[in-house]
C-alpha cells in the first residue's frame, strides 16, 4: 500500500485544524495533529470533506445529446462533488438487472467522480431489480421519462422489506390529474398546474409507509412537512430555496415539482438554514435548447450539479448558512443514509476532500460551466468554487484545472463498504 501524507487546515470534528492526513489505497489511514514536522504534500486553504449529490440525471445512456457521464461528472468535480448517485429514469428506464448492467457498462471509465446507480421501482418489478442498486426510485406522479408506481403502497411487502433507501418523487398522481392544465405560459401557471397540495398528499402517503429508509425528494414547500417530522428524510435543492415562480427564467426555470411563490421559497430557505432538511441535492436534469424553447411545451429540469455547493459556500461566506449545516446535508448525511463511508475526514473513510479560499467568491458565469448545455437559472448569483478536489486520495482538480483521467469508481453499499 502506497501511503500519501497531506498537511493543511482540515475540517475535523466541527472546526478547522492543522493536521496531517495519511491516505492509502484511497482510504484515510491516520489523522494526526500538526506537531512534529514530517514530509507531506501541503494543501493550501481550508479543506472540507468531499460532497455527495444523491440526486442527478446524467441521461447516459440514451440521451447523451443532453448530458453524459463524462460531462456530468466533470461538472460535479468542478463543483466540489466527489460522489454522485444517478437516477434510473433514462429514456429506457432502469427497471431490471439487464438495463442496470447496460447502463453500468455504458458509463464505465467515463466518470471523473465516484458514482452509484438507482433502479426504478413501479410496483411490478421487485424480482428483477439489480442487487447493485444504491437504492430505488418511485415516481408517485408523472415526470420526465417516468414510470409511475402502479401498486398498493400499504400492502407492498417489497417496500416494507427493502433495506436500502427508497427515494420518492413526491407528487400525488390523482392530484396532478385533477389540476392538469393544457395552457401553461408562465412559471406561475406551471406552479398552479402541479400545486403544493399534491406534494402534501404524497408526503402523507410516504409518512404512512413502513419502509425503513424513506426519502422525500426535492421538497418544494417546507409547510408540507408540518406534522410529518421524523417520518422520512427530507431532500431540498438549491432551486427551491433560491428561485421562485415570479422570476423571468422562461423554460429554464421549469422543473417538477415547480418553483413556488416567493414567500414559500423564503420559508423553505429559512427551514434549510435552520437545519430542517437531511439532504441537499441538485436534481441536475439537463435538456437541449430545443427542449427549452418555451414554458408551455418545454421539458422540466434544471442543471445544478456544478453550482450546488458553490452557491452554498457563498452563503457560508456571507454568514447566512452555518458551515456545519452545509457539511451535514451535503457530505455527512448522504454518506450515512446511503452507507457510502464518505463525508468525513476521519480514519477509515474514503479520502475525498476539497480545498477552498473564502476570498474566491465571484458571480456565476454560465459560460464557464461544463455541462453540455450550460444555461443556468443561477447565472449572476454569488458562487465560491473549490480550487482543489481529491477523490480517494488522488488530486483530480488542481488550482481550478482538471488534471486526472476518468478514474471514478462504481460504488455501492455493502457491509464492508467496498468500492470496485
Amino acid at each position: 500500500m502506497t501511503e500519501i501524507v497531506y498537511s493543511g487546515k482540515f475540517y475535523f470534528e466541527g472546526s478547522f485544524q492543522d493536521l496531517y492526513v495519511t491516505t492509502g489505497d484511497g482510504i484515510i489511514t491516520k489523522v494526526e495533529k500538526f506537531q512534529n514536522m514530517k514530509p507531506s504534500i501541503k494543501i493550501e486553504g481550508p479543506i472540507l470533506p468531499g460532497f455527495t449529490d444523491t440526486h442527478v440525471h446524467f441521461r447516459d445512456p440514451g440521451e447523451t445529446e443532453k448530458e453524459d457521464f463524462f460531462t456530468g461528472s466533470m461538472s460535479a468535480a468542478f463543483g466540489g462533488t466527489t460522489t454522485v448517485l444517478d437516477m434510473p429514469n433514462n429514456i429506457i428506464p432502469v427497471k431490471d438487472y439487464e438495463q442496470f448492467d447496460r447502463k453500468k457498462g455504458a458509463i464505465r471509465r467515463r466518470s471523473f467522480v465516484d458514482y452509484g446507480l438507482y433502479s426504478l421501482y413501479d410496483g411490478t418489478n421487485r424480482d428483477i431489480i439489480s442487487r447493485e442498486s444504491v437504492g430505488v426510485k418511485i415516481f408517485m406522479g408523472e415526470s420526465t421519462n417516468s414510470s409511475t408506481y402502479s401498486g398498493d403502497y400499504n400492502s407492498d411487502s417489497y417496500l416494507q422489506e427493502y433495506e436500502r433507501p427508497v427515494v420518492f418523487h413526491g407528487e400525488a398522481l390523482e392530484c396532478l390529474k385533477k389540476h392538469e392544465n393544457g395552457s401553461i405560459n408562465t412559471l406561475h401557471d406551471h406552479n398552479m398546474s402541479r400545486p403544493s397540495q399534491c406534494e402534501r398528499e404524497a408526503f402523507e402517503t410516504i409518512a404512512s409507509l413502513k419502509t425503513k429508509n424513506k426519502i422525500a425528494a426535492h421538497v418544494s414547500d417546507i409547510n408540507n412537512l408540518n406534522g410529518l417530522e421524523g417520518k422520512f428524510n427530507g431532500e431540498v435543492t438549491p432551486h427551491h430555496i433560491l428561485l421562485h415562480d415570479g422570476m423571468h427564467l422562461g423554460a429554464y426555470g421549469k422543473v417538477n415539482p415547480p418553483l413556488r411563490e416567493r414567500n414559500i421559497m423564503d420559508e423553505t430557505r429559512q427551514g434549510f438554514l435552520d437545519g430542517k432538511f437531511q439532504l441537499l441535492s441538485s436534481d441536475h436534469a439537463p435538456h437541449t435548447e430545443r427542449d427549452k424553447e418555451n414554458v408551455q411545451f418545454g421539458k422540466s429540469g434544471i442543471i445544478g450539479v456544478e453550482t450546488r455547493i458553490p452557491l452554498m459556500l457563498a452563503l457560508v461566506q456571507k454568514k447566512i448558512l452555518p458551515l456545519q449545516t452545509l457539511i451535514s446535508v451535503g457530505a455527512e448525511k448522504p454518506s450515512e443514509i446511503f452507507n457510502l463511508n464518505k463525508g468525513k475526514i476521519e480514519k477509515g473513510y474514503f479520502a475525498d476532500f476539497v480545498s477552498i479560499r473564502f476570498s474566491d467568491m465571484t458571480r456565476l458565469n454560465e459560460e464557464r460551466l461544463h455541462s453540455k448545455l450550460p444555461i443556468s437559472p443561477f447565472n449572476g448569483f454569488d458562487v465560491l468554487f473549490p480550487r482543489d478536489v481529491f477523490i480517494r486520495g488522488e488530486c483530480v482538480i488542481s488550482s481550478g484545472e482538471i488534471i486526472e483521467e476518468c478514474n471514478g469508481n462504481f460504488i455501492f453499499p455493502t457491509k464492508d463498504q467496498n468500492v470496485s
